[in-house]
């Protein structure tokens, strides 16, 4: 659940990209589309980050902060291993699928390079 941070509410304008700064302040950048903006600070309130903590500017224009998922799950544990191999079924012999296979397509024939010369190509 994200937490509301800031008390100003910051006005959005179509074509800017809204971002907080290494300097705590929300700050707006011209997007590709918008040839004629120009980047410049918004707003008057500064924020102080902490760390483990994900910054943005939600819908409503407000700073707000929440949790960083850090950790992921535990690799090669071996209940996940054993979950994972009960699950899978067993292989099949190489011997029937081969036999099952389509025949594989030839390969495209490449394209030889004209035996023009570079001036004759020219004057066609």
């Amino acid at each position: 659940m994200p937490q509301k941070i800031s008390s100003d509410r910051i006005e959005r304008e179509d074509g800017f990209l809204y971002y907080l700064g290494k300097d705590g302040y929300v700050w707006k950048t011209p997007m590709k589309m918008n040839k004629r903006g120009r980047k410049g600070r918004v707003g008057e309130e500064r924020i102080s980050r902490e760390d483990g903590f994900l910054y943005y500017i939600d819908g409503n224009g407000y700073v707000v902060r929440t949790k960083m998922n850090r950790g992921g799950r535990a690799r090669g544990s071996g209940a996940r291993r054993k979950a994972s191999s009960a699950r899978r079924p067993a292989k099949k012999s190489s011997a029937k699928r081969s036999s099952a296979r389509k025949p594989m397509k030839k390969a495209a024939a490449k394209k030889r390079p004209s035996k023009m010369s570079s001036a004759k190509k020219r004057r066609r």
